[in-house]
């Protein structure tokens, strides 16, 4: 819905940040990224099964400005992963379905009218060469540690469809609880209706998994 004429648009923390650890740095996603994506894309695809990973140029571009017309409403912010290493970009995740709840005036749980309360850590993907890797898991560290000590999030979800057991595996190890399966949830990446394997990660949870998470990218 667009604003109407003369009206002002909320001020939000939901805006591009660049998130860097010892081993990725995620940069904001800007249609700049189109090729390097599509570079990062085009090894070998056996593990993009369960997962939307853009194939050609057009595809790639339409992608990156669907994940924009997102953000601009608001509902997501993408980022572009980059290998530190290297410098060379990898692929793309994303917090998505941000939401603002409308709490009464006053209310406690309410910790700022520019803090979303709710956010998805998902759409992600990584080049074949940077799988079983501690990229992924910083990545994931990294956004769990802006969504609840930036924006202090209620909760984070992250989704995956129910039959990627290798990616159902991955969430649990970074300690979210399996909070069950939502039957007939969205259109599957292979063109099936996708049954949804949902976990989440609450506030109260974070602090125990924070430093877990920690001493695992230590060592």
């Amino acid at each position: 819905m667009s604003l109407a004429v003369g009206a002002e648009r909320r001020p939000t923390r939901v805006e591009p940040v660049t998130l860097q650890g010892r081993f990725v740095r995620l940069e904001p996603l800007t249609m700049a990224h189109v090729a390097e994506l599509l570079a990062a894309a085009a090894g070998p695809r056996d593990t993009y099964g369960f997962t939307l990973v853009p194939q050609d140029e057009a595809e790639t571009r339409a992608y990156v400005e669907a994940a924009l017309g997102e953000q601009e409403a608001r509902r997501a912010l993408p980022f572009t992963t980059v290998d530190r290493a290297t410098g060379q970009v990898i692929g793309s995740t994303r917090f998505l379905n941000i939401e603002f709840w409308p709490w009464p005036a006053g209310n406690a749980n309410q910790r700022g009218l520019d803090r979303p309360d709710v956010a998805e850590i998902g759409a992600t993907w990584l080049a074949a060469s940077a799988q079983r890797t501690p990229i992924n898991s910083e990545a994931k560290f990294l956004m769990l540690a802006h969504a609840f000590d930036r924006w202090r999030v209620h909760r984070v979800s992250l989704m995956t469809d129910a039959r990627n057991l290798r990616s159902r595996e991955a969430i649990m190890r970074l300690g979210a609880r399996f909070d069950g399966i939502l039957r007939a949830a969205r259109p599957a990446s292979d063109g099936t209706i996708r049954d949804t394997a949902a976990f989440s990660i609450l506030d109260s949870e974070w602090p125990a998994i924070r430093t877990r998470l920690q001493a695992r990218l230590t060592h």
